[in-house]
């Protein structure tokens, strides 16, 4: 089982690259963490939207387990994040999570996602979204292994 994260952007800034490093070498199987980066479309808006969601959903198989993640999403903590992970990862499901470009993603993308989830009601840049998503893949793990979960 693999967990694939598409997100349109540049690469990750070296202390993005880091922090992301150091949540990756603590993640043990079955979670196998994967980048993908797609670039920005040149156009704008609704046409950029399209363009994007396009490219995302063409790197998409029928079986992944899609996870999008948006600001409108359901605000989860990171127990009921770990336990929607629960069922692909038992189920051998690859999960692909999706942080789209600056505009968002079109309709079809949010059809196809199985789980639509706000890292919290506030805006993040693109960059540190990737780190503190890293972070949570990494806390889900332990909590599904029987870690101990610290509430703050």
């Amino acid at each position: 089982m693999t967990i694939k994260v598409l997100a349109v952007g540049k690469k990750h800034e070296s202390w993005v690259d880091e922090g992301i490093s150091r949540y990756e070498k603590r993640l043990k199987k079955p979670f196998d963490l994967t980048w993908q980066l797609l670039s920005h479309s040149s156009r704008e808006n609704d046409a950029a939207r399209t363009e994007e969601s396009g490219r995302i959903l063409a790197k998409i198989d029928d079986r992944d387990f899609v996870v999008l993640l948006d600001e409108r999403g359901k605000n989860v903590d990171s127990p009921a994040l770990a336990s929607t992970l629960r069922t692909p990862i038992d189920s051998s499901r690859n999960v692909v999570i999706i942080i789209g470009g600056a505009y968002g993603v079109d309709p079809t993308v949010h059809a196809r996602a199985n789980f639509t989830w706000s890292l919290s009601k506030l805006v993040f840049p693109h960059q540190l979204v990737r780190l503190i998503l890293t972070e949570q893949l990494y806390r889900a793990q332990d909590i599904l292994a029987g870690g101990k979960y610290h509430h703050v």
